[in-house]
């Protein structure tokens, strides 16, 4: 809902920007606008590369987890893809709220460590640890519910009963996931990726194995099918977290920052910073999940097959987009370092230097996904089921469509993640909402429906969302550097 002020005063330069722009003192007092020097730019590039390549391998073996649920429930049928979609959709919208609290540790500890200050780092990550676990019980609540929650929703009831019996065991792993992603942001913001990137490598392995077993019956284990995907993700999950754990205790760089120590103990001060920071972020990020999740409701209103369809093209396009959200976490760690150093020149240097590789990858991904669509769909379905030629030939236009906003999908995670590293969350959240659900939704659901283009018009209204915070997110960063203030 728009404020009742109106439209101008919501999206507005004085709304989107919180700063004077006519105010010059402010330019002198911040710094001045940066300049280009191509040869720390490369070294940007390379840095950025350095520490945001296995936080890409760590993305993509964590996006391997959902991937291996969604093929092989996949070649179930068309009823269970289908399903699956709700159930995970439902688990992925409560625990990317959490993870708010987790990725709010990253340019906290970055800024903390720029500016040499350990103790920030180690009251931030035990306050961190707080409050995921407080938003887990809410979180249980929710997936509790997700019965009547669909019903509501106007899904299928069959596609209800099979969500929630998924659900129902999938749901306790919210608690290991979130410990995990907490621990993973102070990791990457320490620059450790590496076993980050081990550690959820392990995960899938074991993912694979405990999906083959317990979905099929195999190596003697019980036939479980759908549940047997949510008990292998609720030990997936337990795994990766008991890995950072082990390694954190261990690790003498880890180890000394004591962040398990006293962990009883509150500090209201470290807690009030860390959800001050985190529950914009947690809005922000739910605001773009939560037009994903709209999507897959409305593709739900057309039927099982382009539900399912739609499950597949997600997957597809989520495994693409997780190489610009790694290198995203780390132009937010080089940007946070370079914003507690107050150094203007690094900040929009390691932001653009990161734009670029991200631009690259998003355009190579989109080549990929249109020379082969039917190759990469079909990995998900079993096509001696009835329904699976039916499916693939719905998701291939869904692919199209995906290709074409995989560039300004790479831009606005990539302009996210350096506005993070300064800080500045509460203006890119208006913007994300604004982009997502009163460009976004509206659009998906006004071509969907009263112009008729069913699936490829919720899709293209996905993409006008994310072309519009592309757009806004870009402009935000490259207005605040014109200006002089990306540093305090």
């Amino acid at each position: 809902m728009l404020p009742a002020s109106g439209f101008s005063d919501w999206v507005g330069p004085s709304q989107f920007m919180d700063i004077d722009v006519n105010s010059p003192r402010k330019i002198i007092e911040r710094g001045e606008p940066t300049k280009p020097d191509a040869k720390n730019f490369r070294t940007h590039v390379k840095a950025t590369l350095v520490l945001g390549l296995p936080l890409v391998g760590a993305q993509l073996a964590q996006m391997g987890i959902g991937v291996t649920d969604t093929i092989m429930i996949g070649w179930l049928g068309a009823r269970e893809l289908a399903s699956i979609v709700l159930g995970t959709q439902l688990f992925f919208f409560v625990y990317i709220f959490g993870a708010g609290i987790a990725i709010a540790i990253v340019p906290i500890a970055a800024n903390a460590l720029g500016s040499g200050d350990d103790r920030a780092v180690r009251r931030s990550m035990r306050m961190g640890l707080w409050a995921t676990m407080i938003y887990c019980f809410f979180a249980l609540a929710i997936m509790w519910q997700s019965k009547p929650i669909y019903i509501f929703l106007g899904q299928e009831i069959e596609n209800i009963l099979l969500a929630e019996d998924y659900l129902m065991i999938a749901m306790w792993g919210i608690f290991p996931s979130l410990l995990s992603m907490i621990l993973r942001s102070f990791l990457t913001a320490l620059e450790l990726a590496r076993i980050v990137l081990i550690a959820t490598l392990g995960g899938v392995i074991l993912n694979i194995i405990l999906n083959y077993a317990l979905i099929f019956g195999n190596f003697g284990a019980p036939r479980l099918e759908i549940e047997g995907a949510a008990w292998a993700s609720l030990g997936t999950h337990t795994l990766i977290v008991i890995i950072l754990v082990v390694y954190i205790l261990i690790k003498q760089s880890t180890r000394k920052y004591e962040i398990f120590t006293r962990l009883w103990k509150p500090d209201w001060e470290a807690f009030r910073d860390v959800v001050k920071m985190g529950l914009p972020i947690g809005i922000g990020v739910l605001a773009e999940v939560g037009l994903f999740h709209a999507a897959s409701i409305m593709m739900g209103w057309l039927g099982t097959v382009p539900l399912a369809a739609h499950g597949v093209a997600l997957q597809i396009a989520a495994v693409t987009f997780m190489i610009p959200l790694g290198l995203s976490n780390a132009a937010t760690v080089r940007v946070g370092n370079a914003h507690g150093r107050q150094d203007n020149r690094a900040i929009a240097q390691a932001s653009y230097a990161a734009l670029l590789i991200a631009i690259i990858a998003t355009l190579s991904a989109a080549i990929i996904i249109v020379a082969m669509p039917e190759f990469f769909a079909g990995l998900f379905l079993d096509m001696k089921n009835s329904d699976a030629l039916d499916v693939l030939l719905y998701a291939v236009p869904l692919l199209m469509v995906a290709a074409a906003f995989q560039l300004v999908d790479g831009i606005q995670v990539m302009m996210i993640g350096a506005l993070r590293g300064i800080k500045d969350i509460a203006t890119p959240t208006k913007m994300a909402i604004f982009s997502y659900w009163i460009v976004g939704a509206p659009m998906a659901y006004l071509l969907a429906f009263p112009l008729g283009l069913e699936g490829v018009g919720v899709w293209i209204g996905l993409a006008l969302g994310l072309a519009t915070a592309s757009a806004l997110l870009m402009w935000r960063f490259w207005h605040r550097e014109r200006l002089g203030l990306l540093s305090p």
